[in-house]
């Protein structure tokens, strides 16, 4: 076995709003659940949901930039919230983060070499610029461009950009937080392709958050579903794709154009959005039902008063339904 490179066992954050009135204190919110994964070196996981299932504050916890309320969080066995400040800046060399946003995330005052260069710790300059230009050239731009200013570029240049920052300081994991969704169809596929080549050539380890399974399918070996701050299925994407257990990775999957090859679709849904849970503080803070109740079409009445935890359905497969075997059938049984 690989060794285990990120480790969140039964991760719940919970975040107070603003209060709506004088004397009461503001709601709670239960933006994670309960969450518990682990991913290996050399491998990618994926976590896909829509707006508010919990992605973003998974990958911010995942990285140590929040404390989990509850649970723990593990980089190569180390708890990265029990160090202090100047051992935690040693860790994150190794933790990289590539976030969704090209454009916001690049100082427009900074030439690249700078940008790029900021992870490293105190360097001889020319050891520096050749560690810059190295990371440069392994997402495909040229030496030159460490002169250059972010808005010389393209948005998917800049995005490599973002990737060579993260890979200089040779990390063992990176957090790829909607690296593509800001970009065009066809620069969303030159990124993908660069990551699973730097993953080949590197070894690198990817935990990749995205609310398009089609995305995760290009780049991931496991994939992790998502919905109200717990996950509801997980398994390999050929698993979600032809065999989904659980009714929201159903209505994920039939989202996906229908001339997409090798995707079986049942009945055609528009999901709505959805928010995180909101909770009252105290010992209530779990629901007793199914999150998904509500939207789910397979729903019963043990569904209203029993949440379903999450279970193996078929090797390397786990669901989080009372009738994830009935769900996996029918889907099979569309192709």
């Amino acid at each position: 076995m690989t060794p285990v490179v990120l480790a969140l066992h039964d991760i719940v954050k919970h975040y107070r709003r603003p209060r709506q009135r004088l004397w009461a204190p503001g709601p709670v919110v239960q933006a994670l659940r309960g969450v518990s994964l682990q991913v290996r070196a050399g491998q990618s996981m994926g976590i896909v949901g829509e707006s508010g299932s919990g992605k973003s504050t998974l990958a911010r916890v995942a990285m140590a930039l929040e404390r989990p309320t509850l649970g723990s969080v593990r980089w190569s066995g180390q708890d990265p919230n029990a160090l202090d400040a100047s051992d935690l800046r040693l860790a994150r060399r190794h933790v990289q983060m590539v976030f969704q946003d090209p454009y916001g995330s690049l100082d427009p005052r900074q030439r690249i070499g700078q940008i790029v260069a900021e992870a490293l710790e105190s360097s001889a300059v020319a050891k520096a610029r050749e560690q810059v230009e190295e990371s440069l050239l392994a997402v495909g731009l040229s030496e030159r461009d460490a002169d250059k200013y972010p808005h010389e570029f393209s948005g998917g240049q800049r995005q490599r950009i973002a990737i060579a920052r993260a890979l200089i300081t040779r990390p063992r994991l990176i957090v790829a937080d909607e690296p593509v969704s800001a970009l065009d169809v066809s620069v969303q596929a030159q990124v993908l392709n660069l990551l699973a080549d730097l993953q080949e050539a590197l070894g690198l380890t990817y935990l990749f958050i995205s609310h398009d399974l089609a995305v995760v399918n290009h780049v991931c070996d496991e994939v992790a579903v998502m919905y109200a701050g717990r996950i509801v299925e997980l398994g390999t994407p050929g698993q979600l794709f032809q065999a989904a257990a659980h009714p929201y990775t159903r209505a994920l999957v039939g989202e996906l154009p229908r001339d997409r090859p090798g995707v079986a679709h049942g009945p055609r849904r528009r999901l709505q959005a959805q928010t995180s849970v909101r909770v009252q503080a105290g010992p209530t803070l779990e629901s007793g039902a199914c999150a998904y109740a509500q939207r789910c079409a397979y729903r019963q009445a043990r569904c209203q008063v029993e949440a379903p935890e999450l279970r193996v359905i078929s090797q390397g497969h786990q669901a989080a339904c009372h009738v994830a075997e009935s769900v996996m059938v029918e889907h099979l049984g569309e192709q």
